[in-house]
């Protein structure tokens, strides 16, 4: 049987804002009216922030509504994989330098959409696991040593 500990293990967090800076697609939850809504997002890492472009819609009326947010993202293959988890508090930002600053950090829309309201999340915390997939161990019986 593997050992746990060499299965999942834990990344340091400038490993975590690497990995997170290193994929440019994740997904966005926060919770509306006691649900939790969650919503694929391309983003940019800029600093200890991330920056994301939205329409009006579900997205930016839930971080208006309640601006603390989760960022996930993650990549794998046939025999490894990570996830990054950043969790912060939305901003919807105003003013053309952040309409400016977003496009400076290579922030652009995927799909063929106008998405002039620019966010940035401050993170207050991140967390990241490596994982390494195999097949599942067999139990040992209760009592059996």
């Amino acid at each position: 049987m593997a050992d746990n500990d060499t299965i999942i293990t834990e990344m340091p967090v400038d490993e975590a804002w690497r990995q997170l800076g290193s994929a440019a697609l994740g997904h966005i939850a926060f919770v509306i009216d006691g649900a939790p809504e969650i919503f694929p997002i391309n983003y940019a890492v800029d600093g200890h922030t991330v920056l994301l472009r939205t329409a009006p819609g579900t997205k930016l009326f839930g971080i208006t509504v309640n601006p603390r947010v989760a960022i996930e993202t993650e990549q794998y293959d046939a025999t490894t994989g990570w996830s990054v988890i950043a969790k912060g508090t939305a901003e919807v930002l105003t003013d053309d330098a952040a309409l400016e600053a977003a496009d400076e950090a290579g922030l652009r829309p995927w799909v063929p959409t106008i998405k002039e309201n620019v966010v940035r999340i401050a993170v207050d915390e991140i967390t990241g696991r490596r994982f390494r997939f195999g097949p599942e161990p067999e139990s040992v019986p209760e009592g059996a040593a």
